[in-house]
């Protein structure tokens, strides 16, 4: 059996961070180390925890989703935060993913939505909750302005293809089949996608990409 996922939770409300808790624990391949109900708490536990994924609300008494995800990439870009909140709001999503996180949902998704959501960000992939995707990618167009040869000219042929994919939520190991390529060679694409972007997220690369109009959906 192999390791349960170890998680930290951050919700302010406390019936809905009970909920959560209890849902979470239904599932022996997923394991809450840690939560906390207000921003400096959870920056605080997530730098001695060190989960490998953080379920985060948005919208918190001191600091917001967005900061905290900031925060935590700074100092732990090994932590994949994965943000789950009652507002469908594109440029939220957008900001939140600017600042490194590797997917959003709304909190009225069915629990197993949830778990789904968790092992696929683990993998590698990037969720959007689908009936925000349309609306998100539509913002992120209007923000990217088009780009410059230059910035286009950034990536290789190979490397623009593997993004591109990246950018529609697929894991590695699903590049790799669209793409018949390994999943080992998918790795090195993107590990030379984020030295030459100075990026450090497949989420984060993939804002830059499309802001610089190197990829396109």
């Amino acid at each position: 059996m192999t390791d349960a996922i170890e998680l930290v939770v951050v919700e302010d409300d406390p019936r809905t961070l009970k909920s959560l808790l209890q849902l979470l624990s239904t599932y022996q391949d997923l394991q809450v180390v840690g939560s906390a109900m207000n921003g400096a708490s959870a920056i605080e536990t997530i730098r001695a925890l060190e989960p490998q994924l953080v379920l985060l609300d948005l919208e918190l008494p001191d600091l917001d989703g967005i900061e905290i995800t900031r925060r935590v990439k700074a100092k732990q870009a090994q932590v994949e935060i994965l943000i789950l909140t009652s507002f469908e709001d594109e440029k939220k999503v957008y900001r939140a993913i600017q600042a490194g996180a590797s997917g959003y949902l709304i909190k009225r998704v069915a629990p197993e939505r949830i778990r789904d959501a968790i092992i696929e960000v683990l993998a590698g992939g990037v969720v959007i909750e689908p009936r925000m995707a349309r609306r998100f990618w539509n913002y992120f167009q209007s923000e990217q302005g088009g780009g410059t040869q230059q910035a286009q000219d950034l990536l290789d042929d190979a490397e623009r293809e593997v993004l591109q994919i990246i950018a529609r939520g697929l894991t590695n190991q699903e590049t790799g089949e669209v793409l018949s390529m390994s999943r080992r060679a998918v790795r090195t694409h993107l590990s030379h996608i984020y030295q030459k972007l100075g990026t450090s997220s497949r989420s984060e690369a993939v804002v830059m990409a499309l802001r610089k109009g190197m990829i396109h959906l």
